[in-house]
């Protein structure tokens, strides 16, 4: 099954607005077995939609167009669209609906311009909206889809997830599974070592090094005409990764690592707090994100200044003095400090240089001490990440949360890649 995606939108063309949604699509769908062969963007000018709908409908299986079904006049897909398949708009009451209740949650009043979202292409199935005022079309012609959704990229996901790719699903003609590996504290290359030998080991299971500032995915597509073949090769190639990089794998497909911490706390009944310096609370932002942190997060402290390390966390003007806020003794005190202070099971802590500016020929930009204090152990490990500050940042808390994860976990306290002798 071959696909098109259709982005539609001028800020698209002169760089307002990232094509997050093209992306996110591709890999969804090269996910779900269904081939990506093109991305088109286009701006807000009919004849230019009409011309790209045309080569994409005569060409693919499947088509999606994210854009411009909002209320303003501007937002010309869905008139063009009724013209491209010559129906006309009709109303739709399950549109109506959707559109009401939305307004009625959020305590506002029901514009005109969004009442008018109600009218849809009469050829057309409507696709639910729970998140927007903008339904989506399906329309089909034989084992074709064209489906059109709106260009919110959380309206837009909810659509994809819920109705289009189950429907898509059922129609596939391959057997395809698929597992994306995540892993962190590793770069690619160093990860590709480890894993030699994989390319080779089932032919019908593909794998790609998706990398990324905050680690790298692995992600194992298999296909073939018999299920159960294809998920035999696949758990096959899976148990060959974990059994060369095990401590390195946090999750697989959607879960993100502070999802991982947060479930081993829970189950473990223990609870964490974090003192947070360079870092600025991108930590704390991270583990209230997920619900029910309540639980097992029990406060976060941003001590950015000095004076606040020692009068929050307790760490001795004397110390800092001595060795620096940038350092193992600081970074190990906050993690005690604030573990003692909040009566946590777990302190951890951030203290670095994120820059451009506060180097030294011996603490460079990019240098984070991350401080990790139990009952057990007192420990901070230094961590170099680049000249680029916000992603020292978040490469930083992403490195921080895997050193609780860790230990957790009783694996060693950082990636064994980063003690190993050069």
């Amino acid at each position: 099954m071959k696909a098109e995606i259709i982005s539609i939108g001028d800020e698209l063309l002169i760089g307002q607005v990232v094509n997050t949604n093209a992306s996110w699509l591709g890999e969804q769908f090269s996910l779900a077995g269904i081939q990506i062969v093109r991305v088109t963007v286009v701006g807000d000018t009919r004849e230019h939609i009409l011309t790209a709908f045309d080569r994409a409908w005569a060409e693919h299986d499947v088509v999606v167009v994210t854009g411009g079904l909002g209320p303003t006049h501007d937002d010309i897909t869905r008139e063009t669209v009724c013209s491209f398949f010559d129906t006309p708009l009709v109303f739709s009451q399950l549109a109506l609906d959707d559109i009401t209740t939305m307004f009625r949650e959020r305590n506002r009043p029901l514009s005109d311009l969004n009442r008018d979202q109600a009218m849809v292409p009469a050829s057309a199935r409507v696709i639910r909206n729970a998140h927007g005022t903008a339904p989506g079309y399906h329309f089909q012609s034989g084992e074709k889809h064209f489906f059109v959704a709106p260009g919110v990229p959380y309206e837009m996901h909810a659509m994809i997830e819920d109705d289009i790719l189950p429907l898509l699903r059922t129609a596939l003609r391959n057997t395809h599974e698929s597992v994306t590996m995540l892993t962190t504290g590793i770069p690619e290359s160093a990860l590709a070592e480890q894993l030699d030998g994989i390319e080779g080991l089932e032919t019908c299971v593909g794998v790609a090094f998706l990398p990324s500032p905050m680690g790298v995915r692995i992600r194992l597509t298999a296909k073939g005409t018999e299920h159960t073949d294809c998920q035999d090769a696949l758990r096959r190639v899976e148990n060959f990764v974990r059994d060369r990089a095990a401590e390195y794998i946090f999750g697989t497909d959607r879960q993100t690592l502070e999802e991982m911490v947060g479930r081993l706390l829970m189950e473990r009944g223990l609870q964490l707090s974090v003192a947070e310096s360079c870092t600025g609370g991108v930590i704390t932002d991270k583990l209230t994100n997920i619900s029910g942190s309540s639980a097992w997060f029990e406060r976060g402290a941003v001590t950015y200044s000095n004076e606040s390390k020692t009068a929050m966390l307790g760490v001795s003007s004397d110390l800092i003095a001595a060795h620096g806020a940038v350092s193992r003794e600081t970074a190990e005190a906050m993690a005690q400090g604030i573990r003692l202070h909040s009566g946590s099971d777990i302190g951890l802590s951030t203290t670095g240089i994120a820059g451009p500016t506060g180097a030294t020929p011996e603490k460079p930009v990019g240098l984070v001490w991350i401080g990790l204090s139990t009952a057990a152990t007192r420990f901070a490990y230094p961590f170099y990440f680049g000249s680029n500050r916000i992603r020292t940042k978040q490469r930083a808390a992403q490195a921080a949360l895997d050193m609780v994860r860790r230990n957790l976990l009783s694996l060693p306290q950082v990636p064994t890649i980063l003690t190993k002798t050069p």
